[in-house]
């Protein structure tokens, strides 16, 4: 059996997506800047797919942005929004437990003058939202906080945080990284208060190398692509047409049953959390209940490290991640875990299992009982 729980990291490509990929690559290949038909058809595509996202959000189609995927989004969201009202203030707001993506801008930022506010965040990963409303000033411009943390599976009070954002300074702008939680939470940006929010396509049954920004209108933001003007100046470059296409397909389908999707991958995660409490030497990071992303389970385990463990799961054909997948080749220490205050020794012994409607309990039981069989034999060859 193969049990590949390592979702958030990316996930399988959607077959209606994977398909209506192959017939734009193949019939309907034209530049959607062309005027000749096979442009007009090209351009059909990404009309089209802009439309079937916007609905599910309930944004105007004008207030979406086609990028390479979360990492361009976050970038532009933060950066274009720093160096566009830089004018009104320098100072930004972000948390400790943000992914790459984000952090890495901020720190940029930095360099180039602007000073950087990072929130704490509890043993659970949520942050405070007293905190946030001391750290909000007459020149703060930009607030970024993730929906869901993607090592841990943390919610944060998005809609909560937004009021206390406008009520202290309506000029703020509300940036969310919303790569984990698009596609397992309805989000309605304008009815929240998010200004800007990023989402990627890998992440919801998409295709990598595709995702988008949502900008509310008059959102002053200055690209960080420049060329041919596409996308109204705000993101130049030849569409991906085969990546919008299939990110508008998988986006659709994404919210098709979403009550009951959402259902099954709490029941997948529960019971993988009560076969997990079974085993003394194992012990789960943040929340477990319906407070707590429905896809994501971060497990520290006593004396095994979490890279001798992934490969162990690997040759069993279980698929893991060590921490988030974007920084499992690098040998860093996880800021979210430091962030919550996890024990020093399970700094290296923490691994991410994350699930997907594709799962089965099935693969469930199988995970259980391999870790159950070869924990025990790793513990007692590992050093003390």
């Amino acid at each position: 059996m193969e049990a590949y729980f390592d979702n958030s990291a990316t996930t399988k490509c959607s077959a209606k997506a994977v398909e209506l990929m192959t017939k734009v690559l193949l019939e309907d290949y034209g530049n959607p800047s062309s005027l000749h038909l096979k442009g007009v058809d090209a351009e059909d595509y990404i009309k089209e797919a802009r439309n079937r996202i916007c609905k599910t959000m309930k944004i105007n189609e004008n207030e979406l942005i086609f990028t390479s995927g979360g990492t361009e989004s976050n970038n532009l969201a933060i950066i274009g929004a720093a160096m566009a009202n830089k004018r009104s203030g320098k100072h930004l707001i972000t948390t400790k437990i943000e992914h790459a993506a984000v952090g890495s801008p901020m720190k940029f930022l930095e360099e180039q003058g602007f000073t950087v506010t990072y929130l704490d965040v509890d043993k659970d990963g949520i942050i405070s939202l007293e905190e946030l409303e001391q750290a909000i000033t007459p020149e703060t411009i930009l607030v970024s906080i993730m929906y869901v943390n993607n090592e841990i599976g943390a919610v944060e009070p998005i809609e909560e945080a937004a009021k206390i954002i406008k009520e202290k300074n309506p000029n703020t702008l509300f940036h969310v990284d919303a790569i984990q939680a698009y596609g397992k939470y309805q989000i309605y940006p304008k009815r929240m208060g998010i200004d800007m929010m990023s989402v990627s396509g890998h992440k919801i049954h998409g295709p990598k190398g595709i995702g988008f920004l949502y900008v509310k209108e008059k959102t002053k933001l200055k690209p960080i692509i420049y060329g041919g003007g596409q996308q109204k100046g705000m993101r130049s470059g030849t569409e991906n047409v085969p990546g919008a296409a299939g990110l508008g397909q998988a986006a659709m389908e994404a919210y098709e049953n979403f009550a009951e999707k959402q259902n099954y991958l709490y029941e997948l995660k529960q019971a993988f959390i009560e076969g997990i409490e079974e085993f003394e030497w194992a012990h789960v990071n943040g929340k477990t209940g319906r407070d707590s992303a429905p896809h994501i389970v971060s497990v520290s385990f006593d004396n095994v490290r979490s890279e001798v463990l992934l490969h162990t799961l690997e040759d069993r054909n279980i698929f893991v991640s060590a921490g988030s997948a974007c920084s499992s080749n690098k040998p860093a220490v996880s800021a979210t875990l430091q962030a919550i205050k996890v024990k020093k020794e399970y700094l290296d012994s923490t691994v991410r299992f994350s699930f997907s409607t594709e799962n089965t309990m099935d693969e469930v039981d199988y995970c259980l009982e391999v870790l159950g069989e070869i924990v025990p034999v790793l513990r007692r060859y590992t050093r003390h």
